[in-house]
Protein backbone atom coordinates (compact mmCIF):
# COMPACT_ATOMS: atom_id res chain seq x y z
CA UNK A 1 0.00 0.00 0.00
CA UNK A 2 1.39 3.56 -0.88
CA UNK A 3 3.28 4.89 2.31
CA UNK A 4 1.00 8.61 2.04
CA UNK A 5 -2.74 8.17 1.11
CA UNK A 6 -2.46 10.19 -1.75
CA UNK A 7 -6.04 9.71 -2.32
CA UNK A 8 -7.90 12.96 -1.37
CA UNK A 9 -5.24 15.03 -3.04
CA UNK A 10 -5.84 13.15 -6.52
CA UNK A 11 -9.78 12.70 -6.33
CA UNK A 12 -9.90 16.67 -5.38
CA UNK A 13 -7.37 17.40 -8.19
CA UNK A 14 -9.54 15.04 -11.01
CA UNK A 15 -13.01 16.59 -9.50
CA UNK A 16 -12.01 19.91 -9.69
CA UNK A 17 -10.83 19.71 -13.45
CA UNK A 18 -13.26 18.21 -14.74
CA UNK A 19 -14.44 20.52 -17.32
CA UNK A 20 -10.97 21.30 -18.49
CA UNK A 21 -10.46 17.48 -19.04
CA UNK A 22 -13.67 17.29 -21.06
CA UNK A 23 -12.94 20.12 -22.82
CA UNK A 24 -9.39 18.84 -23.95
CA UNK A 25 -11.33 15.74 -25.12
CA UNK A 26 -13.82 17.25 -27.07
CA UNK A 27 -10.98 19.09 -29.09
CA UNK A 28 -9.46 15.89 -29.58
CA UNK A 29 -12.30 14.54 -31.20
CA UNK A 30 -13.37 17.92 -33.17
CA UNK A 31 -9.81 17.13 -35.22
CA UNK A 32 -9.83 14.52 -38.09
CA UNK A 33 -7.40 11.37 -37.70
CA UNK A 34 -8.79 9.03 -40.40
CA UNK A 35 -6.74 5.54 -40.76
CA UNK A 36 -7.25 5.55 -43.45
CA UNK A 37 -6.05 7.39 -45.07
CA UNK A 38 -3.79 7.75 -42.56
CA UNK A 39 -2.79 11.68 -42.25
CA UNK A 40 -2.22 11.84 -38.47
CA UNK A 41 1.08 14.18 -38.15
CA UNK A 42 -1.49 16.91 -38.26
CA UNK A 43 -3.40 16.04 -34.94
CA UNK A 44 -0.19 15.00 -33.41
CA UNK A 45 0.75 18.46 -33.65
CA UNK A 46 -2.73 19.92 -32.37
CA UNK A 47 -2.43 17.69 -29.13
CA UNK A 48 1.22 18.98 -28.61
CA UNK A 49 -0.20 22.81 -28.31
CA UNK A 50 -3.33 21.32 -26.45
CA UNK A 51 -0.87 19.56 -24.19
CA UNK A 52 1.22 22.58 -23.52
CA UNK A 53 -1.07 25.01 -22.96
CA UNK A 54 -1.58 22.49 -19.69
CA UNK A 55 1.99 22.42 -18.97
CA UNK A 56 2.80 19.69 -20.10
CA UNK A 57 5.67 19.25 -22.92
CA UNK A 58 5.38 16.38 -25.97
CA UNK A 59 8.51 15.37 -27.28
CA UNK A 60 7.49 14.87 -31.00
CA UNK A 61 8.87 11.67 -33.08
CA UNK A 62 7.89 11.78 -36.96
CA UNK A 63 8.39 8.39 -38.38
CA UNK A 64 10.43 8.61 -41.83
CA UNK A 65 8.17 9.21 -44.66
CA UNK A 66 9.20 5.99 -46.53
CA UNK A 67 8.57 3.82 -43.68
CA UNK A 68 4.67 5.47 -43.36
CA UNK A 69 4.36 5.18 -47.26
CA UNK A 70 5.50 1.35 -47.29
CA UNK A 71 2.85 1.52 -44.18
CA UNK A 72 -0.25 2.83 -46.14
CA UNK A 73 -0.27 5.65 -44.58
CA UNK A 74 0.52 9.46 -45.31
CA UNK A 75 2.14 10.78 -41.59
CA UNK A 76 3.05 9.90 -38.28
CA UNK A 77 4.39 12.30 -35.45
CA UNK A 78 3.98 10.06 -32.44
CA UNK A 79 4.45 11.42 -29.38
CA UNK A 80 5.97 11.30 -25.75
CA UNK A 81 5.81 12.81 -22.61
CA UNK A 82 8.12 12.08 -19.88
CA UNK A 83 7.82 13.07 -16.31
CA UNK A 84 10.42 12.18 -13.54
CA UNK A 85 9.20 12.31 -10.32
CA UNK A 86 12.27 11.96 -7.51
CA UNK A 87 14.75 9.17 -8.26
CA UNK A 88 14.52 5.68 -9.13
CA UNK A 89 11.75 3.77 -9.20
CA UNK A 90 9.67 2.06 -11.65
CA UNK A 91 9.20 4.11 -15.58
CA UNK A 92 5.29 3.29 -16.60
CA UNK A 93 4.26 3.96 -19.94
CA UNK A 94 0.62 4.90 -20.93
CA UNK A 95 -0.41 4.51 -24.63
CA UNK A 96 -3.12 5.42 -26.01
CA UNK A 97 -3.54 6.12 -29.81
CA UNK A 98 -4.99 8.89 -31.73
CA UNK A 99 -5.92 7.47 -35.09
CA UNK A 100 -9.41 6.19 -35.93
CA UNK A 101 -11.52 4.39 -38.16
CA UNK A 102 -13.23 6.27 -40.63
CA UNK A 103 -16.63 7.26 -39.47
CA UNK A 104 -19.38 5.64 -42.49
CA UNK A 105 -22.66 6.51 -43.10
CA UNK A 106 -25.52 6.51 -40.57
CA UNK A 107 -24.59 8.63 -37.70
CA UNK A 108 -27.15 10.37 -35.86
CA UNK A 109 -24.56 12.79 -34.05
CA UNK A 110 -21.83 14.72 -36.18
CA UNK A 111 -19.09 12.30 -36.65
CA UNK A 112 -16.22 15.24 -35.24
CA UNK A 113 -18.99 17.15 -33.16
CA UNK A 114 -17.50 16.05 -29.69
CA UNK A 115 -21.62 16.40 -28.45
CA UNK A 116 -22.39 16.29 -25.16
CA UNK A 117 -25.72 15.30 -24.71
CA UNK A 118 -27.17 14.64 -20.87
CA UNK A 119 -28.75 11.12 -20.08
CA UNK A 120 -31.09 10.23 -16.90
CA UNK A 121 -29.42 7.23 -16.66
CA UNK A 122 -25.83 7.67 -17.33
CA UNK A 123 -24.99 10.88 -17.00
CA UNK A 124 -23.45 13.45 -19.70
CA UNK A 125 -22.28 11.04 -23.06
CA UNK A 126 -20.09 12.53 -25.61
CA UNK A 127 -20.51 11.30 -29.04
CA UNK A 128 -17.61 11.43 -32.09
CA UNK A 129 -15.31 9.23 -34.10
CA UNK A 130 -12.39 8.28 -31.37
CA UNK A 131 -14.18 9.60 -27.99
CA UNK A 132 -13.72 5.85 -26.89
CA UNK A 133 -11.30 4.42 -28.86
CA UNK A 134 -9.37 5.75 -28.31
CA UNK A 135 -8.99 9.66 -27.65
CA UNK A 136 -10.13 9.61 -24.59
CA UNK A 137 -7.13 8.32 -22.58
CA UNK A 138 -5.33 10.24 -24.16
CA UNK A 139 -7.45 12.70 -21.60
CA UNK A 140 -7.29 10.13 -19.21
CA UNK A 141 -3.57 9.78 -18.62
CA UNK A 142 -2.98 13.12 -18.92
CA UNK A 143 -4.94 14.52 -16.13
CA UNK A 144 -3.48 11.62 -13.83
CA UNK A 145 -0.43 12.88 -14.94
CA UNK A 146 -1.27 16.04 -14.03
CA UNK A 147 -2.81 15.06 -10.55
CA UNK A 148 0.26 13.11 -9.80
CA UNK A 149 1.93 16.21 -10.36
CA UNK A 150 -0.33 18.22 -8.07
CA UNK A 151 0.52 15.16 -5.28
CA UNK A 152 4.07 15.90 -5.60
CA UNK A 153 3.46 19.82 -5.65
CA UNK A 154 1.74 19.47 -2.13
CA UNK A 155 4.76 17.46 -0.68
CA UNK A 156 4.01 13.57 -1.35
CA UNK A 157 7.07 11.59 -2.18
CA UNK A 158 7.40 9.83 -5.84
CA UNK A 159 9.60 7.97 -6.94
CA UNK A 160 9.73 6.90 -10.79
CA UNK A 161 9.15 8.20 -14.25
CA UNK A 162 5.54 8.33 -16.20
CA UNK A 163 5.49 8.45 -20.04
CA UNK A 164 2.75 8.88 -21.94
CA UNK A 165 3.03 7.07 -25.57
CA UNK A 166 0.43 8.56 -28.13
CA UNK A 167 0.80 6.94 -31.22
CA UNK A 168 -0.64 6.78 -34.20
CA UNK A 169 -0.71 4.02 -35.97
CA UNK A 170 -3.24 0.57 -33.83
CA UNK A 171 -5.63 0.76 -36.65
CA UNK A 172 -3.03 -0.36 -39.14
CA UNK A 173 -1.33 -2.56 -36.52
CA UNK A 174 0.66 -0.62 -34.09
CA UNK A 175 4.22 -1.31 -35.93
CA UNK A 176 5.01 2.46 -36.57
CA UNK A 177 3.57 3.48 -33.12
CA UNK A 178 4.88 1.65 -30.05
CA UNK A 179 6.93 -0.96 -31.49
CA UNK A 180 8.55 2.05 -33.77
CA UNK A 181 9.33 3.92 -30.30
CA UNK A 182 10.84 0.60 -28.68
CA UNK A 183 12.54 -0.16 -32.01
CA UNK A 184 14.29 3.36 -31.91
CA UNK A 185 15.20 2.80 -28.33
CA UNK A 186 13.02 6.08 -28.05
CA UNK A 187 11.60 4.51 -24.78
CA UNK A 188 12.36 1.31 -22.30
CA UNK A 189 9.40 1.35 -19.57
CA UNK A 190 9.33 -1.24 -16.93
CA UNK A 191 5.53 -1.39 -17.11
CA UNK A 192 2.77 -0.46 -19.62
CA UNK A 193 -0.78 0.24 -19.08
CA UNK A 194 -2.56 1.23 -22.88
CA UNK A 195 -6.30 1.69 -23.33
CA UNK A 196 -9.05 0.46 -22.54
CA UNK A 197 -12.30 0.16 -20.62
CA UNK A 198 -13.13 1.43 -16.85
CA UNK A 199 -15.02 -1.97 -15.84
CA UNK A 200 -12.14 -4.77 -16.12
CA UNK A 201 -8.71 -5.30 -16.33
CA UNK A 202 -7.92 -6.59 -19.91
CA UNK A 203 -4.78 -9.08 -19.47
CA UNK A 204 -5.10 -10.98 -22.66
CA UNK A 205 -6.46 -10.71 -26.28
CA UNK A 206 -6.54 -12.27 -29.26
CA UNK A 207 -4.16 -12.08 -32.30
CA UNK A 208 -4.87 -11.66 -35.93
CA UNK A 209 -3.53 -12.40 -39.06
CA UNK A 210 -4.73 -11.33 -42.67
CA UNK A 211 -3.70 -13.07 -45.48
CA UNK A 212 -4.63 -12.19 -48.86
CA UNK A 213 -4.75 -15.22 -51.15
CA UNK A 214 -4.79 -14.53 -55.11
CA UNK A 215 -6.02 -17.44 -56.99
CA UNK A 216 -4.60 -17.50 -60.94
CA UNK A 217 -6.27 -19.29 -63.63
CA UNK A 218 -6.23 -18.73 -67.80
CA UNK A 219 -8.71 -16.32 -69.08
CA UNK A 220 -10.81 -17.45 -72.09
CA UNK A 221 -14.10 -16.90 -74.57
CA UNK A 222 -17.51 -17.45 -72.45
CA UNK A 223 -18.69 -19.46 -75.34
CA UNK A 224 -15.61 -21.65 -75.11
CA UNK A 225 -15.00 -21.91 -71.29
CA UNK A 226 -13.27 -25.54 -71.76
CA UNK A 227 -10.27 -23.46 -73.22
CA UNK A 228 -9.14 -21.51 -70.09
CA UNK A 229 -8.94 -22.41 -66.23
CA UNK A 230 -11.96 -20.95 -64.43
CA UNK A 231 -10.27 -18.97 -61.16
CA UNK A 232 -13.61 -18.23 -59.89
CA UNK A 233 -14.77 -22.03 -59.99
CA UNK A 234 -11.71 -22.57 -58.10
CA UNK A 235 -12.31 -19.82 -55.59
CA UNK A 236 -15.37 -21.05 -54.86
CA UNK A 237 -14.24 -24.25 -53.68
CA UNK A 238 -11.38 -22.54 -51.83
CA UNK A 239 -14.23 -20.72 -49.96
CA UNK A 240 -16.07 -23.72 -48.94
CA UNK A 241 -12.36 -25.24 -47.54
CA UNK A 242 -12.34 -22.15 -45.58
CA UNK A 243 -15.79 -22.23 -43.82
CA UNK A 244 -15.63 -25.63 -43.33
CA UNK A 245 -11.94 -25.42 -41.64
CA UNK A 246 -13.89 -22.76 -39.75
CA UNK A 247 -16.26 -24.68 -38.72
CA UNK A 248 -13.44 -27.03 -37.06
CA UNK A 249 -12.23 -23.31 -35.47
CA UNK A 250 -15.31 -23.30 -33.31
CA UNK A 251 -14.52 -26.30 -31.41
CA UNK A 252 -10.93 -24.56 -29.88
CA UNK A 253 -11.72 -23.10 -26.87
CA UNK A 254 -9.97 -20.28 -25.29
CA UNK A 255 -9.20 -20.68 -20.87
CA UNK A 256 -9.17 -16.84 -20.88
CA UNK A 257 -12.11 -15.67 -19.10
CA UNK A 258 -13.83 -13.02 -22.38
CA UNK A 259 -12.29 -15.01 -25.09
CA UNK A 260 -14.09 -17.70 -26.74
CA UNK A 261 -13.05 -19.26 -30.18
CA UNK A 262 -10.17 -18.43 -32.77
CA UNK A 263 -12.32 -17.62 -35.47
CA UNK A 264 -12.07 -16.83 -39.30
CA UNK A 265 -13.67 -14.43 -41.85
CA UNK A 266 -13.28 -13.58 -46.03
CA UNK A 267 -14.28 -9.96 -45.75
CA UNK A 268 -13.11 -9.11 -49.04
CA UNK A 269 -13.10 -10.74 -52.56
CA UNK A 270 -12.66 -9.13 -56.11
CA UNK A 271 -11.93 -10.72 -59.42
CA UNK A 272 -12.83 -11.22 -63.12
CA UNK A 273 -12.72 -9.26 -66.21
CA UNK A 274 -16.07 -8.88 -67.69
CA UNK A 275 -19.37 -11.34 -68.15
CA UNK A 276 -18.63 -12.99 -71.28
CA UNK A 277 -14.78 -13.70 -70.05
CA UNK A 278 -13.63 -17.10 -68.13
CA UNK A 279 -11.97 -15.23 -64.98
CA UNK A 280 -8.15 -15.53 -64.90
CA UNK A 281 -7.85 -14.05 -60.94
CA UNK A 282 -10.08 -13.52 -57.99
CA UNK A 283 -8.38 -12.82 -55.06
CA UNK A 284 -9.49 -12.94 -51.64
CA UNK A 285 -8.64 -10.98 -48.03
CA UNK A 286 -8.98 -13.46 -44.96
CA UNK A 287 -9.22 -12.36 -41.18
CA UNK A 288 -8.38 -15.58 -38.90
CA UNK A 289 -7.84 -14.53 -35.30
CA UNK A 290 -6.34 -16.08 -32.91
CA UNK A 291 -6.91 -17.01 -29.29
CA UNK A 292 -3.84 -16.42 -26.47
CA UNK A 293 -3.19 -20.45 -26.64
CA UNK A 294 -2.05 -20.31 -30.47
CA UNK A 295 0.70 -18.47 -29.37
CA UNK A 296 3.56 -19.83 -31.45
CA UNK A 297 1.35 -21.93 -33.10
CA UNK A 298 1.60 -21.40 -37.64
CA UNK A 299 -1.62 -20.36 -37.99
CA UNK A 300 -0.37 -19.08 -41.63
CA UNK A 301 0.95 -22.36 -42.50
CA UNK A 302 -2.27 -24.18 -41.50
CA UNK A 303 -4.16 -21.50 -43.22
CA UNK A 304 -2.27 -21.85 -46.56
CA UNK A 305 -2.38 -25.75 -46.68
CA UNK A 306 -6.15 -25.84 -46.23
CA UNK A 307 -6.13 -23.11 -49.18
CA UNK A 308 -3.85 -25.20 -51.34
CA UNK A 309 -5.56 -28.33 -50.91
CA UNK A 310 -8.52 -26.82 -52.14
CA UNK A 311 -6.76 -25.40 -55.40
CA UNK A 312 -4.53 -27.93 -56.02
CA UNK A 313 -8.15 -29.93 -57.04
CA UNK A 314 -8.54 -27.52 -59.99
CA UNK A 315 -6.41 -28.01 -63.24
CA UNK A 316 -4.48 -24.75 -64.28
CA UNK A 317 -4.78 -23.10 -61.19
CA UNK A 318 -2.27 -21.59 -58.97
CA UNK A 319 -2.53 -19.40 -55.70
CA UNK A 320 0.00 -17.02 -54.50
CA UNK A 321 -0.28 -16.04 -50.93
CA UNK A 322 0.76 -12.28 -49.42
CA UNK A 323 0.70 -11.29 -45.59
CA UNK A 324 -0.86 -8.09 -44.79
CA UNK A 325 -0.69 -8.43 -41.32
CA UNK A 326 0.35 -10.57 -38.29
CA UNK A 327 -0.64 -9.50 -34.62
CA UNK A 328 0.36 -11.72 -32.13
CA UNK A 329 -1.99 -12.42 -28.95
CA UNK A 330 -1.67 -9.97 -25.68
CA UNK A 331 -0.12 -12.74 -23.01
CA UNK A 332 0.00 -11.68 -19.49
CA UNK A 333 3.30 -11.93 -18.41
CA UNK A 334 5.57 -11.90 -14.90
CA UNK A 335 4.79 -8.94 -12.96
CA UNK A 336 1.14 -7.69 -14.54
CA UNK A 337 -0.27 -8.58 -10.87
CA UNK A 338 1.89 -5.05 -9.79
CA UNK A 339 -0.81 -3.60 -12.04
CA UNK A 340 -4.00 -5.77 -12.33
CA UNK A 341 -4.12 -5.62 -8.16
CA UNK A 342 -4.45 -1.87 -7.93
CA UNK A 343 -6.43 -0.97 -10.54
CA UNK A 344 -8.94 -4.06 -9.68
CA UNK A 345 -9.02 -2.60 -6.02
CA UNK A 346 -9.35 1.42 -6.92
CA UNK A 347 -11.33 0.75 -9.37
CA UNK A 348 -13.93 -1.37 -7.50
CA UNK A 349 -14.05 0.90 -5.22
CA UNK A 350 -14.81 3.70 -7.08
CA UNK A 351 -17.28 2.17 -9.42
CA UNK A 352 -18.61 -0.14 -6.76
CA UNK A 353 -18.60 -3.20 -8.61
CA UNK A 354 -16.57 -6.42 -9.02
CA UNK A 355 -13.96 -5.83 -11.76
CA UNK A 356 -12.57 -8.66 -13.60
CA UNK A 357 -9.73 -9.27 -15.03
CA UNK A 358 -10.14 -11.22 -18.69
CA UNK A 359 -9.54 -11.44 -21.74
CA UNK A 360 -10.90 -9.55 -25.44
CA UNK A 361 -11.62 -10.90 -28.78
CA UNK A 362 -9.82 -8.20 -30.55
CA UNK A 363 -6.40 -6.88 -30.70
CA UNK A 364 -4.28 -4.02 -30.15
CA UNK A 365 -0.85 -2.58 -30.45
CA UNK A 366 -0.43 -3.08 -26.61
CA UNK A 367 0.83 -6.79 -27.82
CA UNK A 368 4.69 -4.58 -28.67
CA UNK A 369 4.89 -4.20 -25.25
CA UNK A 370 4.20 -7.74 -23.81
CA UNK A 371 6.80 -8.91 -27.13
CA UNK A 372 9.45 -7.13 -25.12
CA UNK A 373 8.43 -8.67 -21.68
CA UNK A 374 7.30 -5.68 -20.12
CA UNK A 375 3.97 -6.28 -18.17
CA UNK A 376 0.93 -4.60 -19.95
CA UNK A 377 -2.36 -4.28 -19.27
CA UNK A 378 -5.44 -2.43 -20.78
CA UNK A 379 -7.41 0.24 -18.76
CA UNK A 380 -9.01 3.40 -19.45
CA UNK A 381 -11.99 5.36 -20.03
CA UNK A 382 -15.31 3.80 -21.18
CA UNK A 383 -18.04 1.24 -20.35
CA UNK A 384 -18.01 -2.46 -20.08
CA UNK A 385 -17.99 -3.58 -23.60
CA UNK A 386 -16.88 -2.12 -27.16
CA UNK A 387 -20.35 -2.21 -28.16
CA UNK A 388 -21.67 -0.28 -25.54
CA UNK A 389 -19.34 2.50 -26.54
CA UNK A 390 -20.58 1.89 -30.49
CA UNK A 391 -16.68 1.31 -30.88
CA UNK A 392 -15.65 1.25 -34.90
CA UNK A 393 -19.09 1.69 -35.37
CA UNK A 394 -21.89 4.98 -36.03
CA UNK A 395 -22.39 7.65 -32.58
CA UNK A 396 -19.57 5.93 -30.96
CA UNK A 397 -19.67 7.72 -27.35
CA UNK A 398 -18.40 7.98 -23.68
CA UNK A 399 -19.96 8.48 -20.45
CA UNK A 400 -17.77 10.82 -18.77
CA UNK A 401 -18.63 10.24 -15.74
CA UNK A 402 -16.33 6.55 -16.66
CA UNK A 403 -13.83 9.38 -18.15
CA UNK A 404 -13.68 10.87 -14.43
CA UNK A 405 -13.53 7.57 -12.91
CA UNK A 406 -11.42 5.61 -14.87
CA UNK A 407 -8.59 8.84 -14.43
CA UNK A 408 -9.26 8.95 -10.40
CA UNK A 409 -8.44 4.99 -11.17
CA UNK A 410 -5.84 5.35 -12.93
CA UNK A 411 -3.96 8.24 -11.08
CA UNK A 412 -4.49 6.13 -7.54
CA UNK A 413 -2.52 3.04 -9.28
CA UNK A 414 0.28 4.96 -10.41
CA UNK A 415 0.77 6.85 -7.11
CA UNK A 416 0.56 3.53 -5.64
CA UNK A 417 3.34 2.18 -8.15
CA UNK A 418 5.50 5.36 -7.65
CA UNK A 419 5.46 5.29 -3.65
CA UNK A 420 5.98 1.50 -3.23
CA UNK A 421 9.69 0.41 -1.97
Amino acid sequence: MPAVDTAPTLIHFIDGQRAAQESFLQALVRIPSDNPAGDCAPHAEQTALLLKQLGVEANAYPVPQAQVQAHGMVSITNLVVREVFGNGGPTIALNAHGDVVPPGQGWQHQPYGGEVVDCAEHGPVMYGRGVAVSKSDFATYTWALLALREAARQGVELNGVLELHLTYDEEAGGDLGPKWLLDEGITTPDLAISAGFSYGVTTAHNGCLHLEVAVHGKQAHAAMPHTGADALEAATSVLQSLYAYRDTLARRRSATPGIETPTLTVGLIHGGINTNVVPDLVCLRIDRRMIPEETGTDVEGELRQVVQAAADAHAGITVAFRRIMLAVPLERLPGADRLIEPLQRHAGKLFGVEIPAHGVPLYTDARHYTQRGIPTVLYGAGPRTLMEARGHNTDENLRLNDLNGATKVVALTLAELLQSR
